[in-house]
């Protein structure tokens, strides 16, 4: 999965919790520009980070080797 592909997945699993970019940004303890540069693929995010935004989504992050 690139950048791209997991900011869509994170901006479409917020929207189908009707949470705003502002508030998950709260409750991860990022910065709301983070949120917004993830969403769009142009974030490096960080582990952690990707860590953080996960929880508060009830996202999961997984790591596979590559075939």
């Amino acid at each position: 999965m690139d950048l791209l592909q997991l900011g869509v997945v994170i901006k479409q699993r917020r929207q189908r919790l009707r949470i705003r970019q502002n508030d998950l940004a709260d409750l991860a303890g990022v910065g709301l520009r983070t949120v917004i540069a993830i969403e769009t693929g142009v974030a490096n995010p960080s582990f952690e980070t990707l860590s953080k935004i996960g929880d508060v989504l009830g996202l999961e992050l997984t790591l596979t080797i590559k075939s």
